[in-house]
């Protein structure tokens, strides 16, 4: 493709891009405070922020972390409460060797119970509420069921007994405290191990700059905040500059820098008419703009928008532990009333009472508390080991059994430059750097990304260019220029076969698989070299590919590029399924046609335009040199940037998933014999389970729990 054609069509490339985007009004609540200002956005941040940490929870990034608090302090003082319950009071109703009493001892017992149950028990309690406001039981509502009863029953055990003078009521204050201080402990342990996602609003605000140049009616320039531009302002953009907002050039012509907003590699020019996008970077030319869009309706805002719109449709996937929990909720209620209400016929209330309770403490198990965060942090941190930071807890949940993985071109299976990528010498008595130095002659001047690259690859050679003359730009063909006295050009592969020379098919085999650009050196109307350009394919690509399609998971490529650049790289890679020319609402779409098709996909990406796509995918996966929005709409982060650590990441997903469901097997599998028997379904043969053996049952399954987590590994 020659200069001119590319550019040309480049350029239709980004237009469209822009009409496309102008056309979708969408509303984006949380980045306008004041008339959808971005400068707004900017600095009155802690609205944002707050709405983003809700987000980030609903997202299901942090599950139950809702309103949590800060769970390391919430253990420790926690454990601090509990240890004297733990010395004195019973387990179940049976004394250990270290346990003691004291005149009065049971007062110390209750008040600490009770500031423990109401101080350590409120993540549960209003994280069960949350879940039955939502209609859906899990984890929290089985905890709290647990730590609620025990607490009640406890508070009427211990009225029962001081002032009742009934016979003796057991008490579960040790259920309660251990019970408690346990489930802190898993989770957090879990949320240790899960990093922090820092908010994707504030990444967006920070691409804008804090001041703008405007040029006010008397036409001088001043210097104004961001957030007092609106649509209509002419802003001049100097060079080196952020585009402060989305805009037409009025006056000026320059190349943007657009790969942190839409991924393109490529330099792209901007002439007067054109559009550019705010939070982009402008090269080397000064251009005034004409402001078309700020705050809600500029670009970065809508990318936003559709972010924030998949987290929250995403958040619906329920981790295992929460389908295990819920059934075991159920189960609990059912048997605990069937339970009381046999009792009730079979003996009277004090002991139906009693096996309703001891039903419904043993129901939630402390080895359950910690199946899932143990393997978790296990996991995580073999993952961080291999070069993989997990943001979202489910991720690997969600991995275990992908039909398709979604890979951004530019960036992730290429190096993500347009950069020379090679230069042949045609002509017998020619030298490399001798070619350089007339092609760069005729490329010093020209302001294009081809050119750019050229003088990028001469200067980091450092060869000296030689002075051209009579520099012209010739449609559809190149540059033509006289150099030390003989006529140059540079052309594209249409010169040559208009001239009716051809270049041999080996030499040339290597650039256009890869859909390298290529230009033509004649010196005196002679062959002498070609150079060629390109977005060069990762050479660990290839092997990647074929380690995915080894494991059933389908690769499918997508590019904002051209058709044919992506044909190019797609066959060289093995890749059958592609979609090119997409712009980032485009990505996002396939993503969310593919998951409503019931499919598991995950979606490995960069840039901002990728940033959407990630959010809506069942796993997002970023690449840790992409851009910070990138990085925190994904569940994981690729830090080393290296696609095959995706295939560690397959394996690690797989093999926690096996050993989430032992240990779910092992947690449960406790309750399974235990509820029964605590129901007292064998009490016609003289067997019910009394209380310490349920407490040595449960012991045993939490350590059980915890040795086949440490013994998760990756297979290399």
């Amino acid at each position: 493709m020659g200069h001119e054609q590319m550019e040309h069509e480049h350029m239709n490339h980004g237009k469209m891009d822009h009409e496309h985007m102008d056309h979708e009004h969408m509303d984006h609540g949380h980045m306008n405070h004041n008339h959808g200002d971005h400068g707004q956005m900017h600095h009155g941040m802690s609205h944002g922020d707050h709405d983003m940490q809700h987000m980030d929870h609903d997202m299901g990034g942090m599950d139950h972390s809702m309103h949590m608090g800060n769970f390391k302090q919430k253990f420790w003082l926690s454990l601090v409460l509990a240890i004297p319950i733990i010395i004195l009071s019973p387990m179940m109703g049976v004394s250990l060797p270290f346990q003691f009493t004291f005149p009065g001892s049971d007062y110390v017992v209750l008040i600490l119970a009770t500031i423990l149950f109401i101080y350590g028990g409120q993540p549960f309690l209003s994280g069960a509420k949350m879940e039955l406001q939502m209609k859906n039981p899990a984890m929290m509502t089985l905890i709290a069921m647990g730590i609620t009863v025990s607490y009640i029953y406890s508070l009427y055990a211990f009225i029962a007994n001081h002032f009742l003078h009934t016979e003796h009521v057991m008490d579960f204050f040790w259920e309660l405290a251990t019970l408690i201080v346990i489930m802190l402990l898993g989770h957090w342990i879990e949320m240790n191990a899960v990093s922090n996602a820092s908010s994707a609003l504030k990444k967006l605000a920070e691409l804008l700059p804090d001041t703008v140049t405007r040029v006010n009616k008397a036409g001088k320039e001043e210097k104004i905040s961001l957030q007092e531009v609106h649509e209509g302002d002419t802003l001049i953009v100097r060079a080196g500059d952020k585009m402060p907002t989305d805009g037409q050039i009025l006056k000026g012509e320059t190349t943007v820098d657009e790969s942190a907003v839409t991924g393109e590699s490529r330099g792209v020019i901007r002439k007067t008419g054109d559009q550019v996008i705010g939070g982009s970077v402008n090269g080397d030319g000064t251009i005034q703009i004409e402001v078309t869009g700020t705050g809600e309706n500029g670009y970065l805002a809508k990318v936003m928008k559709m972010v924030k719109d998949a987290q929250a449709e995403k958040s619906h996937l329920e981790a295992l532990s929460d389908k295990v929990a819920k059934w075991l909720f159920y189960v609990a209620l059912v048997a605990g009333v069937l339970a009381f209400v046999a009792w009730l016929v079979a003996a009277d209330l004090p002991t139906a009472l009693d096996r309703m309770v001891t039903v419904f403490v043993i129901a939630c198990p402390h080895a359950l508390g910690l199946a899932i965060p143990l393997v978790v942090a296990r996991s995580t941190s073999l993952a961080a080991q291999n070069g993989l930071l997990l943001k979202n807890r489910n991720a690997i949940e969600n991995t275990h059994d992908l039909d398709a993985i979604l890979l951004d071109k530019t960036g992730t299976l290429t190096e993500g430059t347009f950069a020379v990528t090679g230069v042949e010498i045609l002509a017998a008595d020619w030298q490399e750097d001798q070619a350089l130095q007339y092609i760069g002659a005729l490329e010093k001047n020209a302001n294009h990304p081809i050119a750019t690259g050229i003088m990028k690859y001469i200067e980091e050679k450092e060869i000296e260019v030689l002075k051209g003359e009579d520099l012209k730009n010739i449609a559809g063909v190149g540059l033509s220029g006289v150099v030390n006295n003989t006529q140059v050009l540079i052309a594209n592969d249409k010169e040559l076969a208009k001239r009716k020379q051809t270049v041999d098919k080996k030499t040339l085999a290597p650039y256009l698989t890869q859909g390298n650009t290529i230009s033509y050196l004649f010196v005196d109307d002679k062959l002498i070299a070609l150079i060629a350009l390109g977005d060069k394919v990762k050479p660990e690509a290839k092997t990647f590919i074929q380690a995915l399609k080894d494991r059933g998971v389908e690769p499918v490529m997508l590019t904002g590029d051209n058709q044919e650049a992506a044909t190019a790289v797609a066959n060289y890679l093995g890749i059958d399924n592609f979609h090119a020319g997409l712009l980032p609402d485009g990505k996002e779409k396939i993503v969310s046609e593919m998951t409503n098709a019931g499919k598991k996909v995950a979606m490995v990406g960069d840039g901002i335009n990728d940033a959407p796509a990630l959010a809506r995918a069942t796993v997002g996966i970023a690449i840790g040199a992409g851009t910070d929005v990138a990085i925190d709409s994904a569940d994981v982060v690729l830090t080393n940037s290296n696609p095959e650590d995706i295939l560690h990441f397959l394996d690690l997903s797989k093999q926690t998933r096996n050993k989430m469901i032992q240990n779910l097997w092992w947690g449960a599998g406790y309750n399974i014999v235990a509820i029964p028997l605590a129901a007292g379904i064998l009490a016609p043969i003289g067997i019910i389970l009394s209380p310490a053996v349920g407490a040595i049952l449960m012991s045993l399954s939490t350590v059980i729990v915890a040795i086949n987590a440490m013994t998760l590994k990756i297979k290399k």
